[in-house]
Order: C-alpha cells, then structure tokens, then sequence
C-alpha cells in the first residue's frame, strides 16, 4: 500500500552542505506524476540530470514508525524523511538492483537511499545512524504513469 505521496519544489538540504537549510515544503499530494527517464513532475529532482538515480524515492511505513518509537520522536511528520513514496508491506532493500512495477509502473531500484547527517535536524537528533542500511530506495522511472495514494503496490 502506498500511505504518502510527497513532492518538493526545491532542495532543503541537497547542494546545502555547510550552509543552512533550505525552507522549500514536502507537499503530500494524492498522486504523482511520473515521466520516464525524468523524475515526478513538480518535484525538484525533474529533469535533475540525465539517468539520475533518484528520479523517485522510497522509504517503508514500517521503518518510519520504528524509528519513531525508538529514537522516541515527538513530532512525527512522514514529510520529514524527504522521500517521494512511503509503502506499507514492500520490500525495499530486496528491490536494490532490479526492475519492479508499481501500479502499472515500471521502475529500477538504483539504490539504497542513504540518510545524511540532515536527518539529524529533519527528524531527530540519531536519525542520520538510525537511518543507515534503512534508509529506502532510490530508483528510476521507466515508464510514465500515475501513482497514486492507498492503491496496493504489486511488484
């Protein structure tokens, strides 16, 4: 299950190192879309660069939640990760390295998503350790379609 779609219209912490944050919101939108080759349309990762990696990003519900509970975070904002799609019951380290399809959408998973030291300020001081070896996936879109928000996922 897909629980939140976000999109960006700026970097808040990419291209940021050793200046401050930047102030662009994550937008929970009810769907995305997403253009092969692209990114998400509206995201700030549109068109970034050629075959970029992180067209879109992932990060499980359930890490977020764990997370949560054992770094005992009080403000719990799903936006806070910085990731495109949470999922519920999806695999995404096994995805690492292979295409998947979500809702009709052909993908490749390019990458783990590793956390930065930014995490530590999004969300909570130790989530940048917490986060390592959890911290989603980056892929690449290959083909155009829409995700949208609470529709299963079927890899």
């Amino acid at each position: 299950m897909i629980r939140h779609l976000f999109i960006s219209p700026g970097h808040n912490y990419f291209g940021h190192h050793g200046q401050p944050a930047g102030e662009h919101p994550m937008m929970e939108v009810s769907e995305l879309a997403c253009v092969a080759g692209r990114g998400i349309r509206k995201d700030r990762f549109f068109d970034f660069k050629p075959d970029y990696k992180g067209q879109i990003t992932f990060f499980a519900w359930e890490n977020l939640e764990k997370l949560w509970q054992e770094l005992a975070v009080d403000l719990r904002n799903p936006a806070a990760t910085r990731r495109n799609v949470l999922t519920e019951a999806l695999d995404l380290p096994d995805l690492i390295g292979k295409e998947f399809e979500l809702q009709g959408i052909r993908f490749f998973g390019a990458e783990e998503c590793r956390p930065c030291a930014w995490m530590n300020e999004a969300i909570h001081p130790g989530a940048e350790a917490w986060m390592k070896g959890r911290g989603g996936l980056r892929a690449r879109i290959l083909t155009d379609g829409v995700l949208k928000k609470g529709t299963s996922p079927t890899p």
